[in-house]
């Protein structure tokens, strides 16, 4: 008698034996998206196809180890929908402990009401502290002022702790829920991180400057005139990154400092991190408006020292008819050069129905933080 089987067997089926333990799925919640078992037994990976479950039906589901499988002491796991974004939970929405298994045969029936999806939804309580650092932040480089946020983890104020930083461009679209056009929910995806322990950081989130935003951003001179986009990273690296190290908890050495952003606020991010590879040892790049610098060149990489720098590149598939093909020529490029290609790891991310929009960045947000701050941080998932 096999896995599938069993699942239409009364309660009986916990007194059937087999040769190798089978698990046995239901859950109140379906969809198209797979099922996967994630646990000790493959370091927590969360796509790992030799543990995608066989859906019998709707909202049923098994999964038989293999004969061979090696069992631990004990069995420790939990179900995802192929990523801790999408992760089960309970019926209140609440993350639910690893399940335990000590049996190496027979039968374990297993529950899911609920299933997060986009990582949503989210615990209140954990939440970050929303700090309005400045109405008017001085920027000396360009002349003008501007609003700056901090959002600092839900237990700054009652802990001792020093956090990594990163810088985000765009805030108006971060976090606001008036946003016309949306926004990345980054509040609400940090409660949740916080809340599975994936890791806590500090986001400095900095204005853009509306009409003039595309002005700021643009470096050098593009298909777009000349920017101003120098004198902007110099106020982000110069001027508003030494307040905050002096204002907040912050571990302030590169290798816990990034920068970031999305469409032109990527494209300034990318020269931001490049230019001062002592300052940034993470870039979170989405969508970057690589099309105003078709024939970029990266000359002027010789005239730094190469440090260990970590990349999440992120483009959609439904953006424009460019997006990809520069994204994959940039970072083609960028590794071509023998004196940094050893030093730079470049996690390309890519999604072909993703659009030019808040909607998907907030998506991919979480999944570029955990990578670039804590993808080697084990913990209780």
């Amino acid at each position: 008698m096999d896995c599938e089987e069993n699942t239409v067997l009364s309660d009986n089926i916990q007194k059937e034996k087999t040769d190798s333990l089978c698990i046995i799925l239901t859950t109140d919640e379906d969809d198209n998206r797979p099922v996967y078992l994630s646990g000790n037994f493959n370091n927590w990976a969360t796509q790992d196809r030799k543990y995608i479950l066989n859906k019998v039906s709707l909202g049923k589901y098994s999964f038989r180890f293999p004969e061979d499988f090696s069992f631990p002491k004990e069995l420790v796991y939990k179900f995802t929908k192929g990523d801790w974004s999408e992760v089960e939970i309970d019926r209140y929405g609440n993350k639910t402990p690893n399940r335990l298994c000590k049996k190496t045969s027979g039968i374990q029936k297993e529950h899911v009401p609920k299933w997060r999806k986009n990582w949503l939804p989210y615990r209140p309580s954990q939440l970050p502290q929303v700090h309005l650092i400045s109405e008017e932040f001085e920027i000396p480089q360009l002349n003008k002022t501007r609003k700056v946020w901090a959002l600092l983890p839900h237990d700054y104020s009652t802990s001792e702790e020093s956090y990594p930083v990163l810088y985000l461009q765009d805030a108006q679209n971060l976090f606001n829920e008036n946003a016309p056009y949306g926004n990345w929910q980054i509040d609400k995806k940090l409660a949740v991180m916080s809340d599975y322990g994936i890791g806590k950081i500090i986001i400095i989130a900095i204005e853009h400057a509306e009409k003039e935003r595309i002005l700021e951003y643009n470096f050098g001179k593009t298909l777009l005139g000349q920017g101003e986009g120098k004198k902007y990273i110099r106020f982000v690296t110069d001027t508003l990154k030494p307040f905050v190290d002096k204002n907040f908890r912050t571990k302030p050495e590169r290798d816990f400092t990034g920068i970031g952003g999305s469409s032109m606020g990527g494209l300034v991010s990318i020269f931001s991190g490049l230019i001062y590879p002592e300052v940034y040892g993470k870039l979170m790049i989405f969508s970057p408006s690589l099309w105003v610098i078709p024939k970029i060149k990266f000359s002027f990489l010789d005239f730094f020292e190469p440090m260990n720098t970590k990349i999440y590149l992120y483009a959609g598939g439904d953006e424009s008819e460019t997006m990809i093909r520069h994204v994959k020529k940039f970072k083609k490029r960028l590794m071509k050069r023998e004196s940094i290609s050893d030093r730079m790891k470049v996690k390309l991310s890519i999604n072909m129905e993703g659009k030019h929009s808040e909607t998907y960045w907030s998506d991919e947000f979480p999944k570029a933080i955990e990578w670039l701050f804590f993808s080697d941080k084990e913990g209780d998932l």
